[in-house]
């Protein structure tokens, strides 16, 4: 089983007189800086100057500093900006800084996992990894609540860098729910995994393909688009409060059994197959190869595959039915 830490299990002492400089200060930057702010930890930003993060953090109260000259300032050093951009800013910035007595911190363990940045041996490497949107984090934390979350040790030459990975973890609220012990390994290939087999790429093609079998077959693109795009939201609400079954109980008997008896026919061994193989090609790091190097060339794949799904139809349908929903409201 794996071991969950709660409020109880954590506490903000190992984080007494030290410095936090968060690296970024975009959509977990701005969430997590602000909850270990109000949970009473010392806290930098680290950002480029002149942009709009930048302008948004002082005027959020926070001392912002440029990235290198935060790290320098910073005990523990928390990077929080995109995956892709993270081994250039740490090799020019942020490496110079660190050291012994110094915490690497992430939120996803991309980087460290496939090497992409290695720290210096004497430097303890930390994850903490809520397992939600920045402003989801936020919001829960000033409720009086929190999210859920992950953390992680890659390095432990101090002897108390589990100790600090908890107390990050509390000051942003991740124990207030509970927060999973994992391994970097773990966290990078299950949440990459997820993201193309499930929750990104194959939840987005299943919708499309449904979406485009309807219309293909002579329905209206506004019923196609509600029945299987709009109403996922629905079903899913159900099963992240009841589970998969209790999501079954839920909807009628009619679609319970046409889904219990269909889906598998959709997901069948072939499916299976083709996801073992996207699993392998995280795990032996091919996936990590070809994102590393379609950010070399400046992501141009990734572009023309924005622009080609912006013309999809649709995109141009859920576009004016979410217009129409907003003047309903």
């Amino acid at each position: 089983m794996a071991k969950i830490y709660m409020d109880e299990d954590a506490s903000l002492e190992p984080l007494e007189d030290k410095t936090i400089a968060i690296i970024g200060y975009g959509n977990q930057g701005n969430a997590q800086a602000n909850n270990m702010r109000d949970s009473g930890c010392n806290v930098i930003i680290g950002n480029v100057s002149g942009d709009p993060f930048w302008k948004q953090a002082k005027e959020d109260g926070f001392d912002v500093y440029e990235i290198s000259e935060a790290a320098k300032r910073g005990d523990i050093v928390h990077m929080l900006i995109p995956d892709e951009v993270q081994a250039k800013v740490y090799s020019n910035e942020i490496a110079p800084a660190m050291g012994e007595g110094k915490t690497l911190c992430f939120s996803h363990g991309f980087n460290i996992h496939f090497k992409e940045i290695v720290p210096p041996r004497d430097a303890d490497v930390i994850m903490i990894a809520p397992k939600a949107p920045g402003a989801r984090l936020r919001e829960e934390y000033q409720a009086g609540s929190g999210t859920l979350g992950l953390l992680a040790v890659a390095q432990d030459p101090s002897g108390n860098a589990k100790q600090v990975a908890l107390a990050m973890a509390k000051a942003v609220g991740l124990t207030r729910i509970g927060v999973v012990e994992t391994s970097f390994r773990e966290e990078v290939e299950t949440d990459l995994f997820g993201e193309q087999s499930v929750l990104v790429g194959g939840v987005s093609e299943l919708m499309k393909a449904g979406f485009e079998t309807l219309i293909d077959a002579g329905y209206q693109p506004e019923v196609a688009y509600f029945e299987c795009i709009n109403e996922l939201k629905l079903i899913i609400d159900l099963v992240h409060k009841q589970g998969i079954e209790g999501m079954m109980k839920a909807v009628s008997n009619t679609a319970e059994y046409g889904g219990r008896t269909r889906g598998p026919e959709i997901i069948d061994e072939k499916a299976r197959k083709k996801m073992k193989k996207i699993l392998k090609d995280v795990q032996d790091g091919a996936f990590a190869k070809e994102w590393v190097a379609e950010n070399e060339r400046g992501a141009p794949k990734l572009k023309k595959m924005r622009e080609e799904a912006k013309e999809e139809l649709v995109e141009q349908v859920g576009k004016e039915l979410r217009k129409w929903a907003e003047i309903e409201e």
